[in-house]
């Protein structure tokens, strides 16, 4: 999530796990240049809210659940659940992550406990959430995100979309097959120290 763009308007829900507060500020933190010399100050952006959601159980029953603003205002909080589409209720909850964690279980077996399919090293499973997660948001239609289809316009009641169409960032519903042969460019090469002097002209000429 850091790495996928801007978190100066970033709403986080969790659970009452302390681990979990303590995670975000670390993963969400910048650095703070002011030109002194020296290691730069790591602060939070001030646009980034946490939420907590904190169960109580009796019995091995949910007797209550706490909401708590842990970062930013309540106000904030609330005006970025109505911002949320499908949030009607504007309430904080675990409900979009959980329902994550699941689509993730369900085509990973990696994830799931006691599976044959057990993942040696990090990359096998950081390659398949990426996998996963492309499909989850630009290949997959979402049931809560479809609207009603145009009277003018022949087919189902209801046109599906997926969260891609929804944000504003794909216009159309992508394939699977367009997605596994996409080419992805690669990543520029970093070299150190100065360039070889071939190189220079031919930079040079260019």
């Amino acid at each position: 999530m850091r790495a996928c763009g801007p978190v100066r308007a970033l709403l986080r829900c969790t659970d009452g796990l302390a681990s979990y507060r303590t995670q975000a500020w670390r993963v969400f933190r910048e650095a703070r240049r002011t030109g002194r010399a020296g290691r730069p100050r790591l602060v939070v952006p001030a646009g980034v809210a946490l939420a907590q959601v904190v169960e109580r159980y009796a019995r091995r029953r949910v007797t209550g659940v706490a909401q708590r603003a842990v970062r930013g205002t309540a106000d904030a909080v609330r005006a970025r659940l109505v911002a949320t589409p499908g949030n009607v209720a504007a309430v904080s909850n675990t409900a979009y992550l959980e329902r994550l964690h699941a689509t993730f279980r369900a085509h990973l077996a990696p994830l799931v406990r006691r599976a044959r399919a057990t993942a040696r090293a990090s990359a096998t499973v950081g390659a398949g959430m990426w996998l996963v997660g492309t499909c989850h948001n630009f290949c997959w239609p979402h049931r809560s995100l479809r609207q009603p289809r145009p009277a003018d316009l022949p087919g189902d009641k209801w046109v599906g979309r997926t969260p891609a169409q929804a944000a504003g960032l794909a216009d159309h519903r992508r394939s699977l097959h367009a997605r596994l042969t996409f080419r992805v460019p690669p990543a520029p090469v970093k070299r150190r120290g100065r360039r070889p002097r071939w190189l220079q002209e031919v930079a040079r000429a260019a």
